[in-house]
């Protein structure tokens, strides 16, 4: 019993019942003793006052059970009580949690250990409860690394949970009589302590985790806008849960104000609900998105211009897995450095479509290009369609006019630019496709030349 209640029960107020009884033994004792023996000038001299009577073993035992703390017999029967809440521990979880019976034999023994671990912790809680409990990595202690990797946040909380059940349920059997409430009680304040030290653990996890992430993706991005494509950046990949499912693309444009980490991870999210597999990069104020997967992604990119400034979104070429991406992340930087040529230009713009801008800005891979999907088809076409298609832009577009140059009728010009686009997919009616083949004419000349 505490001091402050065992004195409390000693300078109890008698009853009047016995104070009756205390008033009748006196008046009897002093009925036969003379007038003022015992008695002084004032008055009756105040008797001391009757010891209080000995508090009884089953008192203390009682007192000591309901003690907040649980001292002695409460503590002492939790100690030897460890074995067995052990064990029943052990039973709730193979017949409750079926991924732990899915473990292999090691990693179940080790579960067994946590388990045993957390009974222990609680043990040594119970003794001062005022301290801070063990934190879920003190518990996770006698498991090795492995095991705490491969145990998600939702099966360290079950295991808490069946811990703390299989105790609750046993306190009646371990606590002392009239101390049931108090362990139950303590049991659920450490059930609380160690559920949110484990919330923390992995909260913490989670956002070292996150941070990784970002950074590596960070270093994969800026690998495929410099054109980098070594071993690293295959493994740096798959590190991200790249799927590597379909084709790929990038697309460049200007960043929004204010792009954050919290804005950046927003789109990162839209992205890979757009495409099935989705990077995002910041290279100063340019925000580049690497998308993949077996969808649409031209439809994918299409769909989050919203995420990107003002200024044209350039959509690189498209390519059949990511670690070609870099070619594919030339071709949109280059276009959105020549996109300011084409006032008129589509947002978003391919990067195939931005060829004759791209050429002006010194990029030989447009050069290529062009040479190679419009001034050689032609050139190996035979006949006089390069030549028909050179009279007809050098007349000023005009059909009866290349056609009095070539001395021949007016549709047989027509039929002729209609196989030069044919070979080439670009139009020479069309004043946009035109200029395209316009400078890959003049390209494919100097070349000759």
């Amino acid at each position: 019993m505490p001091a402050t209640r065992r004195a409390a029960r000693t300078r109890a107020p008698k009853t009047d019942r016995e104070a009756g009884s205390a008033a009748d033994r006196g008046d009897s004792r002093d009925s036969g003793r003379p007038a003022g023996r015992g008695t002084g000038q004032d008055g009756p001299k105040s008797e001391a006052p009757p010891e209080a009577p000995a508090e009884t073993a089953a008192d203390q035992a009682r007192d000591s059970a309901t003690d907040p703390a649980g001292f002695p017999m409460n503590l002492q029967r939790v100690r030897e009580a460890s074995g067995l809440l052990t064990a029943a521990a052990m039973r709730r979880l193979d017949e409750d949690l079926t991924w732990y019976r899915d473990l292999p034999a090691e990693d179940r023994s080790y579960v067994g250990l946590v388990a045993q671990a957390g009974i222990n912790a609680f043990t040594s809680w119970f003794t001062d409860p005022d301290r801070p409990p063990h934190g879920v990595s003190e518990i996770f202690a006698a498991a090795p690394t492995e095991l705490t990797r491969s145990i998600s946040l939702q099966h360290t909380l079950q295991l808490v949970r069946v811990v703390v059940d299989v105790v609750e349920t046993h306190s009646d059997r371990i606590a002392a009589p009239g101390g049931e409430r108090d362990l139950r009680e303590a049991v659920l304040r450490y059930s609380r302590e160690v559920a949110f030290s484990a919330a923390e653990v992995y909260a913490r996890a989670a956002e070292w985790r996150g941070a990784w992430d970002a950074r590596l993706e960070a270093l994969v991005v800026d690998a495929l806008v410099r054109g980098d494509g070594d071993d690293s950046l295959r493994s740096r990949i798959s590190a991200l849960g790249w799927s590597g499912r379909g084709n790929a693309l990038v697309v460049v444009g200007l960043a929004t104000e204010g792009l954050d980490e919290i804005r950046t991870a927003e789109i990162r999210r839209v992205a890979r609900r757009a495409a099935g597999d989705a990077l995002v990069g910041i290279h100063g104020d340019r925000l580049v998105l690497v998308l993949g997967g077996e969808g649409d992604l031209v439809a994918a990119a299409t769909s989050l211009l919203s995420r990107f400034g003002t200024g044209p979104v350039v959509i690189g070429t498209q390519v059949p897995s990511l670690t070609d991406a870099a070619r594919s992340a030339r071709s949109a930087l280059a276009g959105l450095t020549a996109a300011p040529a084409w006032p008129q230009a589509p947002r978003p713009v391919m990067a195939d479509d931005l060829l004759p801008e791209r050429v002006l800005t010194g990029d030989y891979t447009a050069r290529a290009t062009l040479i190679a999907q419009a001034f050689t088809p032609l050139q190996d076409a035979g006949g006089a369609v390069l030549e028909t298609l050179s009279a007809y832009l050098g007349t000023g577009r005009s059909l009866e006019a290349a056609a009095r140059h070539l001395y021949v009728h007016p549709n047989t010009v027509r039929y002729r630019l209609r196989k030069v686009s044919e070979i080439t997919g670009w139009d020479p009616l069309d004043a946009r496709e035109s200029f395209v083949l316009q400078v890959a004419l003049a390209l494919g000349q100097l070349g000759r030349g």
